[in-house]
């Protein structure tokens, strides 16, 4: 969206230094650094492959207990229309180890990189130990990757504490992903990005840090080239040859503000003017950015379709649901105006999930067994109440225009006594904190949980160093613990006890290099709904 411009111990544990640099240095020079001291690949890739393939680095998606997807795209030209490569397929061998150095390979196999899809790695590996680190690479002839770092996600019955983070909203002409950076020293279990992971917009169009590639993105190349140019970011290769992602989309990834096949506006020079030239756009922002994001080839688009919800167990202590509220909404009530409420907040045909995915995540909360119930999605969940007195008011590309979708989930989270819900928001460029209700308008009424939303990585400029974002906000939101301006990510332990939630910011993006810091901390202990200071 283009938003309304409206410290506790660390416990995660930092990379070593001397693993840290070795990844930083293959994800910074795009050509490997690591592991070349191993016995090399038992055969060579057949057929010659362009020096240097492996610009756009590596990454690992999707943890499950046994497995992970490893991704990569050969690319030794990143912004041209092949990206450098010839037009036929290139056999990709991948390796996993327990070691850098890949003395102890566990795992090895063969996918073949396709000119129809940007000659990008899907691996979707098997056979591993729960909750264990590994180290992986590919080769394609005799050009080997940067090693990248993955792990598995627990055992399902088993109860460890689980570090992950979530970020949201990197623009790449608004500033540096100094924050990317800061996280992949941190080394979570898992990263969650919940969308905007870049942006759509003509070079030019948002900032002067840096400048994007080409005009709007509308066709396939366009999209394929903005995700590519995004992938040469340092920071950004080294947070995914460090961590596992777990990816969700906004609107950036393809159009600011669209609701299903309904643009944000009818410019026929972007694709927008009928249904049918907005699918052809939506079908290319689909395909690139599966194309570039470690999903399963499961997950592959037809047509203008892509199966982005999805459940992750991590052991017993937490079973995420990952939202998808783009693709299947209803468009926007009132024409997406700010601050405007009414009936048609509450038309009961409206929704932002659509009836499956509702139905879904039904279902998932009522056969988790975790300790916690987390909720990544991408939109302000909570009430948004910026005008005083009586009305509403309301962000109606958030869940306040979906007022029924909303009290469907917050009700079977009431109804079947759902524990320790929390919710993973992005979107709004800013810190927020609030707890959960089913009617926001009564603070008397019983906590069903909590929302932390993340600040954006570079969104918006270095934002302010402002925690109040105006009185009335304070006034008409009571369930609103914090606000902040700055940029950055927030990152959480869970266990059998408590959630804590560190929101870690960096006071400047327009340069490089910001140090990190925590802006503040919350707790919610198991059992008991609302957050309270850390």
């Amino acid at each position: 969206m283009t938003p309304q411009r409206a410290s506790s111990p660390n416990s995660f544990n930092p990379l070593n230094r001397r693993g840290f640099l070795g990844i930083a240095g293959a994800a910074g020079a795009g050509a490997v650094l690591l592991g070349t001291g191993a016995a090399p690949f038992a055969t060579a890739a057949p057929g010659r492959v362009p020096s240097d393939p492996f610009r756009l680095g590596v990454a690992s998606g999707d943890p499950l207990p046994d497995g992970v997807v490893l991704w990569t795209r050969l690319a030794p030209e990143p912004l041209d229309d092949d990206g450098g490569m010839p037009a036929r397929p290139v056999a990709v061998r991948w390796e996993v180890a327990l070691d850098e150095r890949f003395r102890k390979v566990v795992r090895r196999g063969v996918e073949h990189a396709v000119p129809a899809e940007a000659h990008t790695v899907h691996a979707d590996v098997r056979g591993l130990r729960p909750h264990h680190e590994y180290y992986y690479r590919f080769r394609a002839g005799d050009a080997l990757s940067p090693v990248g770092r993955t792990r598995t996600a627990p055992a399902p019955g088993t109860s460890p504490a689980v570090d992950f983070a979530f970020a949201s909203c990197a623009n790449w002409e608004e500033g540096h992903f100094t924050a990317y950076r800061h996280m992949a020293e941190e080394r979570p279990d898992v990263v969650f990005h919940l969308g905007d992971y870049l942006y759509e917009y003509a070079a030019g169009a948002n900032g002067d840090v840096r400048t994007h590639h080409g005009d709007e993105m509308n066709t396939l190349a366009e999209y394929r080239a903005r995700h590519a140019q995004y992938k040469t970011d340092p920071d950004l290769r080294l947070l995914h040859a460090t961590v596992p992602f777990v990816v969700t989309w906004d609107d950036h990834e393809t159009d600011n503000n669209y609701a299903d096949l309904s643009p944000e506006n009818g410019d026929a020079g972007q694709g927008n003017d009928s249904t049918a030239r907005f699918a052809a756009r939506r079908r290319a922002a689909y395909q690139a950015y599966w194309e570039h994001m470690p999903l399963r080839r499961l997950r592959k688009p037809v047509d203008t379709a892509l199966p982005l919800y999805r459940r992750l167990e991590f052991g017993a202590t937490a079973t995420f649901s990952v939202l998808d509220t783009r693709q299947y909404r209803t468009n926007q009530p009132y024409g997406d105006k700010w601050q405007v409420s009414g009936p048609e907040q509450w038309d009961p045909k409206a929704t932002i999930l659509g009836d499956e995915q509702h139905a879904w995540l039904e279902r998932s909360l009522s056969r988790s067994r975790s300790t916690w119930n987390v909720l990544p999605q991408q939109i302000y969940f909570a009430n948004w109440d910026a005008v005083a007195g009586p009305d509403d008011g309301g962000y109606n590309d958030g869940w306040d225009g979906y007022r029924v979708s909303r009290d469907r989930v917050l009700g079977y989270v009431e109804q079947r006594r759902i524990d320790n819900f929390v919710v993973l928001t992005g979107d709004v460029h800013h810190n927020w904190t609030n707890d959960l209700r089913r009617d926001f308008e009564r603070p008397e009424t019983r906590l069903l949980g909590s929302e932390f939303v993340t600040t954006s990585v570079t969104s918006g400029g270095d934002g302010s160093a402002t925690h109040d974002p105006g009185q009335v906000y304070w006034d008409e939101n009571p369930h609103t613990k914090y606000y902040s301006s700055r940029r950055g990510y927030v990152r959480c332990t869970v266990s059998r006890d408590s959630c804590t939630a560190d929101y870690r910011v960096v006071d400047y993006v327009t340069r490089p290099g910001a140090p990190v810091r925590t802006d503040k901390s919350f707790v919610i202990e198991s059992g008991v709904p609302g957050v309270q200071d850390a």
